[in-house]
């Protein structure tokens, strides 16, 4: 029997061991957490996204939970429009759509099948990668070898840190939060384009939000309401939740509605810090040869960025669904090794690429001071898609192997 320990129960590891133990592989996920658990914010799913949930069977369960996202649009803080919503998107059959991360959760878990072996409670502190010997990971006291492991163990993989030394998690220079607000203490949204939600740029400032379900309803899930995220300059706060959120109300104070009245309407309990970096220089590979298989880096363990496409469980996706692609008929020993080598080969130039362009938006998007602004707002209304149409049409033109 082909075997596969994959570490790390996030959107990609929960993705990759599905989609594994559907094409009959026999697979072990390590989880540190006490139980398989998704937050409690939501998130933007491109159309590279979606094609590959579809390239894994799992796109019935994201028809249910899913909400069309709101065009691509920006707004000043002043309520003008910076770029124009581009309707054609809305009408693409693979359009962007909005989920609640626990309910993208769910349909993962339900994914996995009763045939995993599930093992929570375990943190990895060895990695075991010698040419004549199995892969294996250990935390001190167990140790799970099989013929290919799968890293999707995050910002801080212990696995990457084991294998690609000189890749470091640097700071982005940014801090981000999410939160979902219920419809029961959502605030009346604007009757024009704005109440269905948007991007709004101001001097290094930038805030977003989406419709979850109808207003008024609780959704298909239980979990509707409205999402939000924002990005200011400068480090993680390290202020408990309430303070955080003070702060939000002030920097953002001023802007157009509805966002000042999201951001009353929103709770301590509901908001989010993420961490927001990016691992230089990229790894090398993504693909790395021991025993009859080797270790492959999934996610942000192998290409976390800054938040700017919001691309990080997209390309998490695709990496999933390219490795069941390349896997399905993979044999331990040589043809499992070139599969990995294919796996390495094929998604680390495409990350490569969408790395340098998130880099080229975020300095768009973090443009400070009055000079730099107005340039920035001028360069984006005059011809927004020579970086971000590139951009844009980079990472949504994907498609999964053959």
């Amino acid at each position: 029997m082909r075997s596969a320990v994959v570490v790390g129960a996030g959107i990609g590891g929960l993705a990759a061991a599905g989609a594994l133990a559907r094409t009959g592989w026999e697979v072990t996920l390590l989880e540190r957490g006490d139980r398989l658990r998704g937050d409690s914010a939501a998130l933007l799913i491109w159309p590279n996204g979606v094609r590959a949930l579809r390239a894994m069977d799992l796109s019935g369960g994201l028809n249910a939970i899913a909400s069309p996202a709101p065009s691509r649009g920006i707004r000043r803080p002043s309520g003008q429009w910076m770029v124009q919503p581009d309707d054609a998107v809305e009408r693409d059959a693979d359009a962007s759509v909005v989920v609640h991360r626990e309910d993208l959760h769910d349909t993962l878990v339900a994914g996995l099948g009763d045939k995993i072996d599930i093992r929570t409670g375990v943190q990895v502190r060895a990695v075991r990668c010698e040419p004549g010997e199995q892969p294996s990971v250990s935390d001190g006291r167990s140790t799970w070898q099989a013929d290919f492991v799968v890293a999707a163990d995050g910002l801080d993989s212990v696995v990457r840190r084991r294998l690609v030394p000189e890749s470091s998690v640097v700071a982005a220079g940014c801090a981000a939060w999410r939160a979902v607000i219920p419809w029961y203490r959502a605030p009346k949204l604007p009757a024009d384009g704005a109440g269905t939600g948007g991007e709004t740029l101001g001097a290094g400032h930038r805030f977003r939000y989406a419709l979850l379900g109808e207003p008024g309803s609780a959704g298909v899930s239980g979990r509707g309401g409205v999402y939000w995220a924002a990005t200011v300059p400068g480090a993680s706060r390290p202020e408990p939740p309430a303070t955080q959120l003070s702060l939000l109300r002030r920097w953002f104070a001023g802007w157009h509605a509805p966002i000042g009245d999201l951001l009353a309407a929103t709770e301590p309990d509901d908001l989010i810090q993420h961490p927001v970096a990016e691992l230089r220089p990229l790894p090398r590979a993504f693909s790395f040869p021991a025993g009859p298989g080797g270790f492959v880096l999934l996610g942000d363990a192998a290409h976390a960025m800054s938040p700017h496409l919001s691309q990080g469980a997209c390309l998490a996706l695709e990496d999933a669904a390219t490795l069941r692609v390349l896997l399905k008929d993979a044999i331990p020993g040589r043809t499992l090794q070139g599969a990995l080598d294919a796996y390495s080969r094929a998604r680390r130039p495409r990350l490569a690429r969408i790395l340098r362009q998130s880099r080229r938006v975020g300095a768009v998007y973090s443009a400070n001071g009055t000079l730099a602004v107005r340039a920035r707002d001028a360069a984006l209304g005059l011809t927004p898609n020579r970086l971000l149409g590139r951009a844009s049409d980079t990472v949504r033109q994907w498609r999964p192997p053959a």
